[in-house]
């Protein structure tokens, strides 16, 4: 990790004195060691992917960590002078109620901390999670507790003074993630390592997977595995899917700069639809969720994704 951060600042040394430099990392493999060499490596942000506060649910999820851990390492962090820490909670797991969330949420809380994303579990396909769900060996939580627990999370975060700035982000004020608003904004980023995915110029590339396949391709070129051009109509469509995830909601100042066209021209139809059935509102230019299209925000991403692309 110290070679790995010191060729960053080696090969990429003009960094602004207020740059974000985030590293993610486990409860149940970081130590004071690994965290002193984050620290003078560069990086001032860390986030932890804690997931839960009951040891039952990690070992359900299959995580290595435990709730001790979870302290440990943070109270590391700060020990070495990381301060700017965020944590992952996670709902919506097997066997997880409402009352389960509640006590992470409180826990999680008490450590006074920044910024926390707390996201909603998606099974994926091609995963021992697919396999049993559809089985129907997994034991999720029921739609009405899911909605319960998103609303409780929601209130908990208002309550104790934290901004929801995105579906499943929470932050003081001036602590959001600025790495991850790049991507909710349609804004271009690099992607470098093994695997890394980038977006840059309206162009998308993905690197050779695998370690030792990517250092090979560096020494003939660029390691890309695959890179494609983004279509303005994939673009648009990209910008308000990923825009309205924001409580900012997207502007037509924005849409305009980055395409030249008012955002009422290109997605009347479904903008309409939307205010219509109360899931979107409109504010001097800026569209943006409604308490109720926060709940439903999958059904308003829907309706942009394929709108101008379909035949």
């Amino acid at each position: 990790m110290a070679y790995f951060l010191k060729s960053v600042r080696t090969h990429f040394p003009n960094w602004d004195k207020d740059i974000e430099f985030s590293m993610e990392a486990n409860p149940g493999t970081t130590d004071i060691d690994k965290l002193t060499v984050m620290k003078e490596g560069g990086v001032n942000r860390v986030s932890f992917g804690v997931q839960a506060f009951q040891n039952e649910l990690l070992t359900g999820i299959g995580r290595i960590h435990n709730v001790d851990d979870v302290y440990r390492s943070l109270e590391n962090a700060r020990a070495v002078g990381l301060n700017n820490l965020s944590v992952d909670l996670m709902f919506g797991l097997p066997n997880q109620t409402v009352e389960m969330l509640g006590e992470s949420i409180r826990k999680a809380l008490e450590l006074d901390l920044p910024h926390y994303s707390i996201y909603s579990l998606k099974v994926e396909e091609n995963t021992l999670f697919h396999t049993l769900f559809n089985k129907n060996k997994l034991p999720l939580p029921n739609e009405e507790d899911e909605l319960q627990m998103y609303l409780l999370l929601m209130s908990s975060m208002k309550e104790a003074g934290y901004n929801q700035y995105e579906i499943s982000n929470f932050a003081k004020p001036g602590m959001e993630s600025r790495h991850n608003i790049t991507y909710w904004r349609n804004e271009d980023y690099y992607g470098l390592g093994a695997g890394a995915h980038g977006y840059v110029g309206r162009q998308r590339h993905i690197n050779v997977k695998g370690v030792n396949p990517y250092v090979e391709a560096t020494r003939k070129g660029l390691p890309r595995l695959d890179a494609y051009p983004i279509t303005e109509a994939e673009a648009m469509e990209d910008f308000m899917m990923v825009g309205l995830r924001m409580h900012e909601g997207v502007s037509n100042e924005a849409f305009q700069a980055q395409f030249g066209r008012s955002i009422e021209d290109v997605f009347a139809k479904s903008l309409h639809k939307m205010l219509h059935a109360g899931l979107l509102e409109h504010e001097e230019g800026t569209y943006r969720l409604s308490k109720q299209g926060i709940l439903f925000g999958n059904d308003v991403f829907a309706e942009f994704v394929g709108a101008l692309t379909e035949v």
